[in-house]
């Protein structure tokens, strides 16, 4: 199993279909084929040989999607760098593991100067942007001007593609080694659950240095069809290419599925073409499924679980979960069921199972397990034990296999001596008509030991003052898990996979 198969298969069967969309720039599989080649072609003149590392810095484009294969191509190894990510948290994983080479694009071109200075290995920059190549850096299209093209170097099964560094919320950011074979079996499961709409186009507004945005990539190109991209989420934009480009399916995070449904522009689009979406990133996003639902009532909806570790997907819940009962029912606020050849169980802290509807830590087992940390034997260690992945998430499983996320353990709140999972605190919180996110921690309390605090975004135009969503939360859940305090803010923090930052909530609002 090697992850350019599928490049084959589409440049055999369909070259001239249409292969990516990127602003004006549009091209064929045989346009982007040929590309690939040249730029795998030039990697190696340049230095890579078979299970080099190669970087990228970019925003999300056709280059980016080139870069992912022509790297593979020429039996080099991924190393998509965070574009949130500060100079030394990039040159940390770019010198953790001898990243020789580095693509940048016009956005992350200034900081290739911080890069050279703190850099124990300086990389060789390729300029992937729009224009000139700066001074110091090799253009990327004359590079594939020149190069020629070379065969695929069949590199597959257990050697490895990716090492994906995580956000790095508990110190330093730990390289997710992700072979062939791990890629290959995370793809397929979903596949088989939710088939790849037929000359269907993708639009990739996601980030394509993230796991969620990288594999959906994949499975795209698995089914050989067609990619749009956008370089970065902006709710206008978003409307605009789902009507112009007809636009079958995407992948987004809550934050901007409740941009696209403020945008005052969303009832004058033709939006009839979106098949599908796919959210993730949330497990409190209830009232945005009936909003969404409300607007789009055609819309098949998924959810999505997973961590970089299992590259990513460890469940999936299904468009038939996101029906008025399953809705009524409580079912769609579940992640789902494992996928085909992934095993999930719900675990005590000695490791052993426990009752179903009991919260406890869930482990995964599977073929898209990752083979390990980048040079950290002890982490992998401890994540990894005896075959199962330690996801350090708290859950619970119903009777029918159905996982419910509560928590990360590290974050669950424990007041008076009850434990309190914010997820079902938000869960209820953000049933409030006016509140668009929200997301709640613990803070230290004299009495308590911790208090439960709910930080709230409301929608726009939307009153509530923090007593009312108090008494609102009353109304469903126990007095001790309702939240002591309640402040208000005009953002959340987020990740760029659209995560709350709850580190940083802890920290004083500036």
């Amino acid at each position: 199993m090697y992850m350019t198969q599928c490049l084959q298969r589409i440049l055999q069967q369909e070259p001239q279909r249409i292969a990516t969309v990127f602003g004006d720039r549009r091209q064929t599989y045989q346009q982007f084929g040929d590309r690939v080649a040249r730029l795998a072609g030039a990697l190696q003149t340049l230095g890579m040989a078979a299970g080099d590392r190669v970087g990228m810095l970019a925003l999300n484009s056709d280059r980016y999607l080139e870069y992912i294969m022509g790297v593979w191509w020429g039996g080099g190894v991924l190393n998509p760098v965070n574009i949130r990510w500060s100079v030394p948290e990039i040159v940390y994983a770019l010198d953790d593991c001898n990243t020789a080479i580095l693509i940048v694009d016009e956005h992350f071109a200034a900081l290739a100067e911080g890069i050279r200075k703190t850099a124990r290995q300086v990389p060789r920059f390729i300029y992937a942007g729009e224009g000139e190549a700066p001074v110091g850096m090799l253009g990327y299209e004359q590079l594939i001007a020149q190069a020629a093209a070379v065969e695929d170097a069949g590199r597959g099964g257990d050697d490895l593609a990716c090492i994906m560094y995580t956000g790095g919320t508990s110190g330093f950011p730990k390289g997710v080694m992700q072979s062939h074979w791990n890629l290959w079996s995370a793809c397929m499961p979903r596949m088989v659950d939710m088939p790849p709409i037929r000359d269907g186009r993708l639009l990739h507004v996601a980030p394509l240095f993230h796991v969620a945005g990288m594999a959906r990539a994949l499975i795209q190109f698995l089914a050989g069809e067609s990619h749009v991209l956008l370089s970065g989420f902006d709710a206008g934009e978003v409307l605009r290419v789902i009507e112009r480009e007809r636009i079958c399916e995407t992948l987004l995070v809550p934050t901007m599925i409740l941009s696209l449904l403020d945008h005052p522009d969303f009832d004058r689009h033709d939006l009839s073409s979106l098949k599908r979406l796919t959210y993730g990133a949330s497990p409190s996003a209830g009232e945005m499924v009936e909003q969404l639902l409300a607007r789009l009532p055609d819309l098949e909806l998924s959810h999505s679980y997973g961590l970089t570790e299992a590259c990513p997907v460890v469940s999936s819940n299904l468009p038939c979960n996101h029906t008025l009962a399953a809705r009524r029912s409580g079912l769609s606020r579940s992640v789902g069921r494992g996928g085909l050849g992934v095993n999930v169980k719900i675990v005590d802290p000695q490791g052993h199972e426990v009752p179903r509807g009991t919260v406890g830590e869930i482990i995964v087992r599977g073929p898209n397990i990752m083979q390990g940390y980048w040079n950290k034997p002890e982490e992998t260690a401890r994540a990894l034990r005896d075959g199962w992945l330690y996801t350090g998430d708290g859950g619970y499983m119903n009777a029918q296999g159905y996982l419910f996320i509560v928590d990360r353990l590290k974050d669950m709140i424990v007041t008076g001596g009850e434990n309190v999972y914010s997820a079902e605190v938000e869960n209820v919180l953000a049933r409030h008509p006016a509140v668009a996110m929200c997301a709640v921690i613990g803070v230290p309390h004299e009495q308590w030991g911790e208090a439960v605090h709910a930080v709230v975004v409301l929608k726009p135009d939307a009153q509530a003052d923090t007593e009312q969503l108090r008494l609102f939360c009353r109304e469903f859940i126990a007095g001790y898990k309702c939240p002591k305090s309640i402040e208000l803010r005009d953002a959340l923090p987020l990740s760029a996979a659209g995560k709350v930052l709850k580190r940083n909530l802890r920290q004083p609002n500036p």
